[in-house]
């Protein structure tokens, strides 16, 4: 039987251990006594921790419940060692114990009995049957006005559907939750449902952009009702990445400046360097690099001083394009040389791919062609072994290095295209020759010197760089990258280009 305890205490228990439990009613002979204790005992057993103890008072009271010859003890005894069960991680002796528990009547059903069948057949891997038993508790929740339980609830059966793919399902649950959660005044927990919904819609194509705008709109209205720091820093940046994703950079942005507001109150270098990474970038696809500039090289830093090389790599290339597009071929230059090499740490070829792409670029524009043409062509090597790389890529890279290759060509003295092989002249012997480069006006240095530090002595072999299978990095369509100021030297028109990488935090 169903105890008559408050509805915050029940709340109260609920976020202490995932099942529910139930209290015997305590009239009558010793045998229910000793049974309500036994009750009692296991349940402060069970929110402490000591789930050994919590089992043996639960068998025990079971145990008596047999002497009373009555029904509905024996039911709320089986129903309380089930979810013990389940809480100890043995879900489905949990499982056995809380269908026998059962009423007859299926009108008599009880909200706290689904909820625990569906916390059981999840532990078991079950989705659907959870599912199904989350739907039933969150409709007996409704008919008891109890919101608070019927949001947590939704939540769960939300979960049930992204296991199960349906996305359509678990929007719709998680938006059940947050209205169940604003009817109980518990706003901070909605704001949270609706970041949820709002992140799932932006991944499926069921739902439109007036619709997705609408529910993230709500979420940021109700974010000032969240009080924990962690939690609204991770939710303003999740909202961030969904307006981005939605092309809504300006609100974006906001989204994100919150969240850096925030950091000193919560200093988390990780979610700090997300969050500026996210910044630069899409203050990138707004065109306003140089404020960007300085984004990434604080996310940049904060990344190498956590070790995590491959997100350190993805800045550097957001400050190559930053670079890039301010005409600044040389830092663009140094900046994709970083990057590739943070991407060849990281076995990242589709990071060195555009990484060699930038580098391509940058010396194009400083008339280096053998150094762009050289880039372009490691880029297509790149290419060839990432398992997701489109055609559009591929053919972009074609088309760069075939514009490299004809400027190359147009750049060759005509008298060298023209004549046949030169016959062989003696030369006179020189032996003592200079250990210096000719530096006498009008000689020719090294073609493969640079005006841009050198990062690292590069392999003679490109193909040295790949030798592994990558793993798959995330990066934005490339028909999203803003136009910057037209490059003159270039011998065809600018094509698609890759455009910043936003590092998404669902």
């Amino acid at each position: 039987m169903a105890s008559d305890s408050s509805l915050s205490h029940r709340e109260k228990k609920r976020k202490e251990q995932k099942v529910k439990l139930r209290t015997v009613d305590p009239e009558l002979p010793e045998v229910r006594v000793a049974i309500e204790e036994l009750t009692g005992r296991g349940h402060v057993s069970l929110q402490k921790g000591q789930r050994e103890e919590a089992l043996s008072c639960f068998k025990k009271a079971l145990k008596a419940s047999l002497e009373l010859q009555d029904t509905r003890a024996w039911r709320a005894c089986a129903f309380n060692l089930g979810a013990a069960y389940v809480e100890a991680g043995e879900p489905q002796k949990g499982l056995d114990l809380l269908n026998r528990a059962q009423p007859g009547e299926r009108g008599s059903r009880v909200a706290d009995l689904q909820f625990n069948l569906a916390v059981a057949h999840q532990a078991l891997g079950q989705s659907s049957e959870a599912a199904g038993c989350f739907v039933q508790a969150a409709q007996l929740y409704r008919s008891q006005g109890d919101g608070a339980s019927e949001g947590d609830t939704c939540m769960k059966m939300a979960q049930c559907y992204v296991l199960l793919q349906d996305r359509t399902q678990s929007v719709q649950s998680f938006l059940r939750a947050g209205e169940s959660y604003r009817v109980a005044g518990r706003l901070d927990s909605a704001a949270s449902a609706l970041k949820e919904a709002g992140s799932h819609m932006v991944q499926s194509d069921q739902f439109s952009m007036d619709d997705i705008t609408s529910v993230l709109t709500e979420c940021l209205e109700l974010s000032d009702s969240v009080t924990d720091l962690r939690t609204l820093g991770d939710m303003l940046l999740s909202l961030g990445v969904c307006y981005s994703q939605l092309n809504q950079f300006q609100e974006a942005v906001g989204c994100y400046q919150k969240a850096l507001d925030l950091a000193p109150a919560s200093p988390r270098p990780a979610h700090l360097a997300t969050v500026m990474q996210n910044l630069g970038a899409t203050l990138n696809s707004l065109g306003q690099y140089r404020q960007a500039r300085g984004y990434h090289l604080q996310a940049a830093g904060l990344y190498g001083s956590l070790g995590r090389r491959q997100a350190q790599g993805r800045c550097f290339s957001n400050l190559g394009v930053a670079c890039s597009e301010l005409g600044e071929a040389e830092g663009a230059a140094e900046s994709y040389l970083h990057a590739l090499q943070a991407f060849k740490d990281t076995e990242d070829y589709q990071g060195q791919s555009q990484a060699c792409e930038g580098l391509g670029e940058a010396y194009m524009k400083m008339s280096e062609v053998q150094k762009s043409t050289r880039y372009f062509q490691q880029a297509l090597a790149a290419l060839t072994l990432c398992s997701d790389s489109s055609i559009q890529v591929q053919e972009r890279l074609v088309n760069r290095l075939t514009a490299a290759l004809q400027q190359r060509l147009s750049l060759s003295p005509p008298d060298r295209l023209q004549r046949g092989p030169r016959p062989h002249r003696p030369r006179p012997h020189r032996p003592h020759p200079p250990n210096f480069p000719h530096t006498q006006p009008g000689s020719n240095q090294s073609e493969w010197s640079s005006q841009s530090p050198a990062v690292w002595e590069e392999p003679a072999d490109p193909q040295q760089m790949y030798e592994e299978e990558s793993e798959t990095s995330l990066a934005q369509d490339s028909e999203n990258l803003p136009t910057g100021p037209a490059d003159n030297n270039e011998a065809t028109p600018r094509l698609r280009k890759w455009t910043s990488r936003l590092c998404v935090v669902m």
